[in-house]
């Protein structure tokens, strides 16, 4: 093979290649969603590529320019454009594809903000919603330490009470009791009056009958010595 001629289908070689790895990288970049990091790393790739290519057109341009066959010149040229019109077509689909990758990018970043702040605000909720629950919770919690305190005052009272009850209750039975032997008393001592009232009678009528009986004697007496 001539020299030239294989030094030709080298640079056509390369051109192809570097192509194809832009028009690759192209379809990276319609395909990123971030971060823009990622893609502004894709685009410096993107760049470096376009460049290479553009160099290897030029060389292919000056290949072009050199020949001295007509003919070759002529395909060398042709080949130049189409390559030329190739790039144009990539470049505006580099410009297309970072354009729409960078408003997708754009929107999942807000989309992602607006979910995390309603994350955010549905987190501040929850805690709002908790603490309501735990100042409820506190709440119905002293509400029924009330409630136990007085319960357990209620029962002390009546604990007190029932002491008292019982107090009153023994002061009842000794009363009672008491009573219980005033009465038996007075009745013994009501038995005793009467028997006292009936041996005053007795000595009573003993005394009179005695004094009838001292009248009779002394009448008799009287009698007997003045008649």
């Amino acid at each position: 093979m001539n020299p030239d001629n294989y030094a030709v289908e080298l640079i056509h070689q390369d051109i192809v290649k570097h192509q194809l790895q832009v028009n690759a990288l192209i379809q990276d970049i319609q395909q990123c969603s971030g971060p823009m990091e990622v893609l502004d790393e894709l685009n410096a790739e993107g760049r470096a590529k376009i460049a290479v290519l553009k160099l290897s057109i030029e060389h292919l341009v000056s290949v072009a320019e050199t020949e001295t066959n007509e003919k070759k010149k002529t395909e060398l040229l042709s080949a130049v454009s189409s390559y030329k019109e190739q790039l144009n077509t990539s470049l505006a689909a580099f410009r297309k594809a970072n354009v729409v990758s960078a408003c997708v990018i754009d929107k999942l970043a807000r989309e992602n903000l607006f979910s995390v702040s309603e994350e955010r605000q549905n987190a501040l909720r929850r805690r709002h919603d908790k603490q309501s629950l735990t100042n409820a919770s506190s709440q119905v919690t002293d509400k029924l330490f009330n409630i136990s305190r007085q319960l357990a005052e209620t029962t002390q009272r009546s604990a007190d009470t029932l002491d008292t009850l019982l107090m009153s209750s023994d002061k009842v039975g000794d009363t009672k009791d008491e009573l219980e032997h005033q009465q038996q008393a007075i009745v013994q001592s009501g038995k005793l009056l009467g028997k006292y009232g009936r041996r005053e009678v007795t000595d009573k009528v003993l005394l009179a009958l005695a004094f009838a009986f001292f009248l009779a004697c002394v009448f008799y007496i009287l009698q007997k010595r003045l008649f």
